[in-house]
């Protein structure tokens, strides 16, 4: 089974992919979110790893969310950054959002270029009640 799962709260999808996928009514696969505001389609934070890092992630709760999951039901992120040298910064606003006792595994890569030039993209896979 599988289900897509859209909303107007984070930005809508900029090629042939859709916001998150729920399969088989227990995951919840969230595709990459960069920090585009929803309602205007601007990259927030031009130039900010912090707010980058920051609206990504609200972009994957307000996803989560319509899918009938929380940030706590997250287990796995991946992040994509430009630069290595903003994992630092990253990772402090990233643990706003995660507690560290039930935080989700987690892999951090820089990557040579992301879309729309952000500094940061963030997925995730989370696990839901059926």
């Amino acid at each position: 089974m599988r289900e897509i799962i859209r909303t107007n709260a984070a930005p809508a999808p900029v090629g042939p992919y859709n916001q998150a996928i729920a399969a088989s009514g227990k995951f919840i696969f969230v595709a990459g979110q960069i920090p585009l505001d929803p309602e205007t389609g601007a990259i927030v934070g031009e130039g900010d790893v912090a707010a980058q890092t920051e609206q990504a992630l609200k972009n994957l709760k307000a996803i989560l969310t319509v899918g009938g999951a929380s940030l706590g039901d997250v287990v796995k992120t991946t992040v994509f950054l430009k630069n290595m040298n903003d994992f630092a910064i990253m990772n402090g606003v990233y643990a706003q959002y995660f507690a560290e006792e039930t935080a989700p595994a987690r892999a951090a890569v820089e990557v040579a270029r992301l879309p729309k030039d952000v500094l940061v993209e963030i997925e995730c896979i989370a696990v839901i009640d059926s």
